[in-house]
């Protein structure tokens, strides 16, 4: 009787001891489960992202190809205007040589835009006695190619554009990156649920709480695309 009382008198003050809840593991599975939450739309919103920024690389790609078939087209144009236009002023050398004013005048009436309005302020500097005056009128400052510039400026554009493309490439990648870390966040939160030792879990969890904020800041400056 005496034993069985002294037995029930352990069994009381042993009882409270090992019904003691662990409320550690109780708030990891709940830290867990939130950061999973929210590391599932941070992953997919990296991908998301990664895919637009892919598309305007693309669209970019296009345009710079554009623009440089622009230039080259205005170029080609440019230069078989220059050609003509030298011809003609050429023609127009050998007649004024040979003192044919009826061939001079009927070709320098005739001179096309540009050479027509650079060679009228050419001839107006005298260069057959000025010695500063240019060798042609093709040096002119009002000998000025529409072509010609518009090939400049569709290239400016081309070199732009193709930038801008890599530049939309570069910031694909770097959300690429930013997914697969996202990944990782959600591997270190999963396992940390799996494991039997509460202190291993708490540091897996603690491995990914460090991954998720270091991503999430990053994230939070990248340029976005909505």
């Amino acid at each position: 009787m005496y034993l069985s009382a002294v037995a029930q008198s352990d069994n009381d003050e042993k009882t409270p001891a090992s019904y003691i809840p662990d409320t550690s593991a109780g708030w990891r599975e709940v830290i867990a489960v939130i950061l999973l939450s929210v590391t599932a739309i941070a992953t997919a919103w990296s991908g998301f992202q990664s895919s637009k920024w892919g598309g305007e690389m693309s669209i970019s790609f296009s345009k710079a190809s554009t623009a440089r078939l622009e230039a080259s087209r205005a170029d080609g144009d440019a230069n078989r205007q220059l050609t003509i236009q030298v011809q003609l002023y050429t023609q127009w050398i050998e007649a004024a040589a040979a003192e044919d004013e009826r061939l001079s005048n009927y070709l320098s009436d005739r001179f096309p835009e540009p050479l027509a309005t650079a060679w009228a302020d050419w001839i107006a500097l005298t260069p057959q006695e000025n010695p500063d005056a240019p060798a042609t009128p093709f040096e002119m400052p009002s000998y000025i190619q529409p072509d010609a510039l518009q090939a400049i400026e569709s290239d400016a554009e081309a070199d732009a554009l193709f930038q801008s493309a890599l530049d939309n490439n570069q910031r694909g990648d770097n959300y690429t990156l930013l997914a697969v870390v996202f990944a990782t966040v959600l591997f270190f939160a999963a396992v940390s649920g799996r494991v039997k030792r509460n202190s291993s879990g708490w540091f897996l969890l603690s491995v990914g709480l460090v991954l998720f904020i270091g991503a999430a800041a990053t994230l939070a400056f990248y340029p976005k695309i909505i």
